[in-house]
């Protein structure tokens, strides 16, 4: 508590006078966020020594894929809508998100393949682009059956839970294992803060199978506002793309081309949506950030590039453990969050979406910054 001209101040007047002051339209918070990644990708290929307009940049292949994901929205969105693939809400969501029922979603079906062909083409069909791509696209495909059963079934239940998770072990453990029958002995390595490496051998492979299950799920469990995985995966995928250039430019070329394909993606998603990206997005994009984090020893750096996505999952674990460890005999528990994940806390405690998206956006640009400086 501090005490201002006689005035008392606290922490909860500060988040009132925020919640109260700071307001953004959609239009606007997607404005800033298309400044801050174009200055972004300008600013880190001018650190690098890179020509923003050489083939191989962050920016060039950025902006192509952003103008042509959101070319080709024009046409898939109306698309969407005429095969009536509109999202069912959740009846015990936030009562605010009802008036979204029937907006399109599975999105990921247009900007993900995008990204993927031109990331492809772009490096020449690199065999590292080449295997992200298609464990990106498997993981893509498990969303999509996902969608495709809720929209066919009208409910906000798909395939099951254990179905899909067996599918993304699966996929996942066909990437590790092809990384370890093909790769160098040094991706057993992990790369730590301050240039520090732990050489964890074949001890790797299973963290590593951990991390794209539990990277896709983060990431999905993100998607619940209009413009909030997109962006927020966008500027991650634009931090992890400057970390890996010095050794895989391949990759830098597929982070900057599925990070621009968000952006591209955000003209028909920021608030309000026109259109969700559904788990045919959001699982394929965890998937591309962990595959792409495996291949280049930066696990760690994941780690901190997914600080949100992981307090959004570690929101549900423990929303789920405290109501388990307080139910009663009625079956009944407490819960520790309002609502989660955290997205939804907030929501619920009065922030807006685009407020609440704003701050996401900030503190992903945050963790770039002390990503590519502790690294």
């Amino acid at each position: 508590m501090s005490v201002v001209c006689g005035v008392k101040f606290t922490l909860v007047d500060a988040k009132l006078f925020y919640r109260s002051s700071f307001k953004l339209s959609g239009i606007l918070l997607f404005s800033l966020l298309t400044i801050g990644l174009g200055a972004g990708t300008l600013y880190l290929d001018w650190v690098a020594g890179r020509s923003p307009v050489q083939f191989e940049s962050l920016t060039l292949p950025f902006w192509t894929c952003a103008l042509m994901s959101a070319i080709v929205g024009f046409w898939a969105v109306p698309t969407l809508q005429a095969l009536k693939a509109g999202q069912t809400i959740r009846e015990d969501g936030p009562q605010s998100h009802l008036k979204k029922a029937g907006t399109p979603t599975m999105g990921g079906i247009f900007f993900v393949p995008v990204a993927l062909l031109v990331s492809v083409l772009w490096s020449g069909f690199n065999p590292l682009v080449i295997a992200v791509a298609a464990l990106t696209f498997s993981y893509g495909l498990i969303g999509f059956l996902d969608d495709w059963q809720i929209i066919r079934r009208k409910s906000n239940k798909g395939i099951s839970p254990r179905m899909k998770l067996a599918l993304q072990i699966g996929f996942g453990g066909l990437f590790c294992l092809w990384a370890g029958l093909t790769q160098p002995f040094s991706l057993t390595n992990l790369v730590l803060p301050l240039g520090l490496v732990l050489p964890l051998g074949l001890l790797i492979f299973p963290i590593a199978w951990f991390a794209l299950v539990a990277e896709s799920n983060a990431t999905n469990l993100t998607d619940g506002l209009d413009g909030l995985a997109g962006g927020t995966v966008a500027i991650a995928l634009l931090g992890l793309g400057a970390y890996v250039a010095p050794t895989a430019p391949a990759l830098m070329i597929f982070c900057a081309c599925l990070s621009g394909a968000c952006l591209g993606f955000l003209v028909h998603n920021r608030n309000p949506a026109r259109v969700f990206m559904g788990d045919t997005g959001s699982l394929a994009l965890g998937g591309a950030l962990a595959a792409v984090a495996i291949l280049t020893n930066s696990l760690a750096v994941l780690l901190v590039l997914s600080g949100l996505f992981f307090v959004e999952a570690i929101s549900v674990m423990i929303q789920v453990a405290y109501f388990k460890a307080t139910k009663g005999p009625d079956g009944i528990g407490k819960r520790f969050f309002r609502m989660s994940p955290y997205h939804n806390h907030l929501e619920l405690a009065g922030w807006t979406e685009t407020q609440i998206v704003a701050t996401f956006y900030l503190v992903g640009g945050l963790l770039v910054f002390l990503t590519l400086a502790i690294f």
